[in-house]
């Protein structure tokens, strides 16, 4: 078992080293495996200090913390929530310690809220607000989530992953720049019926002929579409044809909070999914090979694939097709 806070197992970790030393940028191979530049650099740091073992997982305890509230003050602090049932600001009183150490103690000690308690006996008798359940609309096609992944496009022959080789000597021999495809992606909020296509921007007129063609495709799955969720990416927030696109549709527009991705989650989990499940599942010989693997993916995921939150049922299952 690998360490609890890390991204990579020590497996993991090996491949990235490898994929460096074969000439690859870092800052690539950081992208390909989830993890951000810093962090490969730190690995590869190791790795030069330490060789292979310097990959292998390590405590991250300090050897000493000499500011650690004492044992006795712990004991002390949870022994008086017991007994008065008070909270932080009157706990620090009691204690001789700040709210804040009194709040950390009682984290870490798993202790319920106080309104979570009965106030007559002290038991617990409300559950926790925590869920592990995200919130869902109540039909397909009350809400999309849209969203654009870019992906490094192919160079003739399949890059590195086809031939090892290769990415070392296009790093000698040109400078040539191979760009990006632009994957646009929708995904319904109640079913996870998803719709995406390979496009050259993610520029206004392209963001506004996605939705067009994406709600058509909801629609013939029985999912018209009454709401849509984007970032505040430009070509959402201020294109003049993304909102004539939404008018059209007579869909109303939902932005997410600047900073705050995971409102967008679903479409961000799905550009997971789409990279695992076909963008890196194997080394294609050129860019359009790519391009065109992925409608018959998107056929296998919303007809076929199990989803987790779905029972084990493909995104399908929740549509209500329209019958002839």
């Amino acid at each position: 078992m690998s360490h609890r806070n890390a991204r990579l197992t020590p497996y993991g970790r090996r491949i990235l080293i490898e994929r460096v030393l074969a000439g690859r940028p870092v800052a690539h191979v950081a992208k390909e495996m989830g993890v951000s530049r810093t962090c490969a650099h730190r690995w590869l740091s190791r790795f030069r200090v330490h060789g292979w073992d310097g990959l292998e997982d390590h405590s991250s305890k300090p050897k000493s913390c000499p500011h650690a509230t004492p044992a006795k003050v712990v004991a002390e602090v949870l022994s008086q929530r017991m007994e008065h049932r008070e909270g932080p600001t009157d706990l620090a009183v009691r204690c001789g310690v700040s709210p804040r150490t009194v709040s950390r103690i009682l984290a870490r000690a798993g202790m319920p809220r106080l309104w979570e308690l009965d106030p007559v006996t002290g038991a617990r008798i409300r559950a926790s607000r925590a869920t592990d359940r995200r919130y869902e609309r109540d039909a397909p096609g009350d809400m999309i989530h849209i969203d654009v992944k870019k992906l490094g496009r192919i160079p003739d022959g399949g890059g590195w992953r086809a031939d090892p080789n290769q990415s070392a000597r296009n790093h000698a021999a040109s400078h040539t720049r191979v760009g990006f495809d632009y994957v646009h992606v929708a995904v319904d909020d109640h079913s996870r019926l998803a719709y995406a296509e390979v496009l050259p921007d993610e520029k206004g007129p392209t963001c506004a002929g996605f939705l067009t063609r994406a709600a058509e495709a909801m629609a013939a799955q029985g999912a018209p579409v009454k709401r849509v969720m984007t970032d505040n990416a430009f070509a959402y927030r201020l294109s003049r044809d993304f909102q004539s696109a939404l008018a059209q549709l007579d869909a109303k527009h939902i932005l997410t909070k600047p900073r705050h991705p995971w409102q967008n989650g679903k479409a961000e989990r799905f550009n997971r999914t789409l990279q695992e499940g076909w963008a890196y599942r194997q080394p294609f010989a050129s860019n359009q090979a790519r391009t065109d693997a992925l409608q018959p993916w998107l056929n296998f995921y919303n007809n076929h694939r199990p989803h987790g939150s779905l029972g084990g049922n493909p995104p399908i299952s929740r549509c209500n097709q329209p019958t002839d």
